[in-house]
């Protein structure tokens, strides 16, 4: 994944030719997490030569059961007939879908492996788009979303991703811009080279050909698809219907997860991702969304007369820089918390790296790192992944926890206060919508720090409780041989 766009690994399916494929960038629609009620709807009559435009150049039949309709969340797919779960709703054949190598070969040759599969079908669609009417894509080029329309925060102004700060959807943001540009810099080369399809074409140009791009595209085993038609189909966070890929018969299509009645909306989920990454890369948010998450970052004092002691030992055990399943960067000293559902459970949501970390950072003597070291070598190497049998230094640990996790909680709880009210007579629609979803970002992610201050509140009182309890037993045991000495 790069910066942001998401290209999943394949797994195989228990039939093994079948193999899912993640949903890469944005997406302009605002769906709910509920899809069981029937959304108000009528057909999309701009769309009504569009499947048989796709069947006619396909020639096999696309779907049955599915039509082009629009809902409160823009153009969407209908069931026209009612659809079982385990039905396949759509299959569309790899002849009709658009992938990097549709690209003129004289162009693929000069990229070579300067920019990736993105870029690539970026240029793809920029060439499509140059034909006009004359593009055998048309029907599907002109369906495109339009710059206006797309709101990915690489597209908000400087003020509006200020709303979004606090989040690390503000930093993986500018990330994505500047991989954009640096796509931009390796391809102009080649758009001077061919001015009759680029000759006007400007990095604004490049950019929302790009986003397109990654709100419609799939990673599959053919590299990097958009699968027209399919792409009209919105998110949903809780089904569990994605597009299959079939390399022996070359198709990628989609299978109910439940029944359907003729129309009601059909969702699929594009993946088990936060508000964070649907605003960065699809352009909207949920208001609820359990798969919010929020990154904390911990550092070793330079104060600390261990630091470099602490700092040697945490880099020998740590796990080396990895990419969630929301494609953002977690390095050593930062660590991603999700929803802890009872402050009673586990702590399921705080990594037990998280927590090996703070165990580490409130040691006061080499002897507690040695013995820290010594554990991990003895276990499996992780370090102090354990309770500390210092129950005092084990409360202190979860106490650096609880008053980094109550910063970010002020924080975020600012930050929300100063969005203000999301509509006002002087707003902007644009602006009133990012204002919300900026909303719900923040609200998402302060959700989850409060699931999380509550469990290791909840974890210190008992530890503290048990402790107190030991010590008041151990003082009664003394009193009591006091008494009969």
């Amino acid at each position: 994944m790069q910066l942001g766009l998401q290209i999943a690994s394949l797994w195989w399916s228990q039939c093994p030719l079948l193999a899912t494929s993640r949903r890469l960038c944005i997406r302009l629609r605002f769906i709910t997490s509920s899809s069981s009620a029937k959304a108000t709807h009528w057909l999309d009559e701009e769309c009504d030569d569009f499947l048989p435009w796709l069947e006619q150049k396909a020639g096999v039949e696309i779907s049955s059961v599915l039509s082009i309709g629009k809902s409160a969340y823009g153009r969407s797919l209908f069931a026209s007939k009612a659809i079982q779960a385990g039905d396949c709703i759509l299959r569309v054949p790899y002849s009709v879908q658009i992938a990097p190598d549709n690209a003129l070969p004289e162009i693929n040759s000069l990229l070579g492996d300067k920019v990736g599969n993105v870029a690539k079908l970026a240029m793809v669609i920029l060439v499509e788009q140059k034909m006009g009417q004359a593009s055998e894509w048309a029907p599907y080029i002109s369906r495109l979303p339009q710059p206006g329309e797309m709101h990915s925060t690489i597209f908000w102004s400087e003020g509006e991703l200020e709303m979004i700060r606090q989040s690390l959807a503000y930093q993986e943001t500018l990330n994505q811009k500047a991989q954009i540009e640096k796509d931009f810099l390796a391809i102009r080369p080649v758009l001077h080279r061919f001015p009759n399809f680029f000759e006007d074409t400007t990095f604004k140009d490049f950019a929302h050909a790009y986003s397109v791009v990654g709100s419609r595209a799939w990673g599959s085993m053919k590299g990097l698809s958009m699968i027209p038609f399919a792409d009209f189909l919105n998110h949903d966070g809780v089904s569990e219907t994605d597009v299959l890929t079939d390399e022996d018969k070359k198709w990628s299509e989609v299978i109910a997860d439940r029944n359907y009645a003729p129309g009601e909306q059909v969702l699929i989920r594009y993946g088990k991702f936060s508000n964070a990454t649907l605003l960065l890369d699809f352009g909207f948010t949920l208001p609820y969304n359990i798969y919010d998450q929020v990154q904390l970052q911990l550092k070793i004092p330079q104060h600390d007369l261990l630091c470099s002691m602490k700092l040697e030992l945490l880099h020998r055990h740590c796990t080396p820089t990895v990419k969630d399943v929301n494609g953002f960067n977690s390095s050593w000293d930062s660590f991603t918390i999700k929803e802890v559902r009872s402050a009673r459970g586990k702590g399921r949501g705080i990594p037990q790296s998280l927590r090996a970390f703070a165990r580490v950072l409130c040691c006061t003597s080499p002897e507690e790192l040695i013995d820290l070291a010594m554990e991990a070598e003895q276990n499996d190497g992780r370090l102090a992944r354990c309770p500390l049998k210092n129950k005092s230094r084990e409360i202190q640990a979860h106490h650096i926890l609880l008053s980094r996790v109550t910063q970010l909680i002020e924080e975020y709880n600012a930050s929300i206060k100063s969005l203000g009210p999301v509509n006002s007579p002087s707003m902007s629609e644009k602006l009133a919508l990012r204002r919300q979803m900026s909303r719900d970002l923040l609200t998402g992610e302060l959700r989850v720090l409060k699931s999380a201050y509550a469990w290791l509140k909840n974890y210190c009182v008992n530890l503290t409780t048990t402790n107190c309890t030991i010590s008041d037993e151990i003082g009664r045991l003394r009193t009591i041989q006091g008494n009969e000495a």
